[in-house]
């Protein structure tokens, strides 16, 4: 191990997850747990609800209060949302610390084999105490069980590979959830703009029937126009959010595909480039 790396804590990954350090079981890679990101937006939408509740009246909390359940679900989903983008960040961070440490001894002439396979198990459990629960760490020592077990270095690379696959298809369910409430936020602004031109045609065709001058309706169109305040406000507010959270979810997904290329690179520069098939295993592997 270098000089710059005998300066480095060892990663704690139970100490250092956002989950762990609330008590909560950490979910795998970037991944969120749905239900405490739920329970987080719900007391983020109270607490919001609460206090738009004790403002003078005004544009933003007629909006918020007083154009129906459709507003309530999409801030509700919206915070959802941003709870989840959030503890994904914060997981990305802290899965990007290990690409800060090697894996293989500092000499610049060690090769992997199956005789050397055990100094980079050491190397890695010096980098973290929990090392499993990185994904570039645990794609390194799933191909280094298989190459002690087996003695194949040759297959070193194909399991590389395998497992990156699979973390590529994990980092696309992570965000599933998202992409669930991005289809949901906008039906919810035609939900509401569909409930507010019901009430608002239905609020007109009572004052045709009840006002027999047009001096009388012009004076009651107030009632109207509330229809449709909540017809184009609920689909602003649906709108609004559901662009922030699109582009918000675009840039974290292409930071974490980013992180799942270097670790690519990772893995090739620190294991691949290192193995050599020694002139015994060359005859077991034939």
């Amino acid at each position: 191990m270098n000089e710059r790396d005998t300066k480095k804590a060892p990663l704690r990954y139970y100490a250092m997850d956002i989950e762990n350090r609330l008590g909560i079981s950490s979910s795998t890679g970037t991944s969120c747990n749905t239900w405490l990101s739920g329970l987080i937006a719900f007391v983020l939408t109270v607490v919001v609800y609460a206090l738009v509740s004790m403002m003078p009246i005004n544009f933003f909390s007629l909006m918020l209060l007083e154009r129906g359940p459709t507003q309530h679900a999409a801030i509700f989903f919206g915070f959802w949302c941003a709870v989840i983008l959030i503890v994904k960040s914060s997981k990305l961070r802290l899965q990007r610390r290990a690409l800060d440490y090697a894996s293989i001894p500092s000499d610049y002439q060690f090769v992997l084999s199956s005789q050397t396979a055990d100094q980079v198990v050491a190397q890695i459990y010096t980098n973290a105490e929990d090392p499993e629960r990185f994904l570039v760490y645990s794609r390194i020592l799933t191909a280094i069980s298989n190459l002690k077990n087996l003695g194949r270095v040759s297959d070193v690379d194909e399991i590389l590979r395998s497992v990156g696959e699979r973390d590529e298809s994990s980092h696309e369910t992570s965000f599933g959830l998202i992409n669930g409430f991005l289809w949901a936020i906008p039906v919810l602004a035609f939900i509401g703009t569909v409930l507010g031109l019901s009430v608002s045609i239905s609020n007109f065709t009572n004052l045709l029937d009840s006002q027999n001058d047009i001096s009388g309706i012009v004076g009651s169109l107030k009632v109207v126009t509330a229809g449709l305040s909540t017809a184009f406000e609920t689909t602003l507010l649906a709108l609004v959010i559901a662009l922030v959270l699109q582009l918000w979810m675009t840039a974290q997904k292409t930071a974490e595909e980013r992180f799942l290329d270097d670790c690519n690179d990772y893995c090739m520069k620190q294991i691949v480039s290192r193995i050599k098939i020694l002139p015994y295993e060359q005859s077991r592997e034939v």
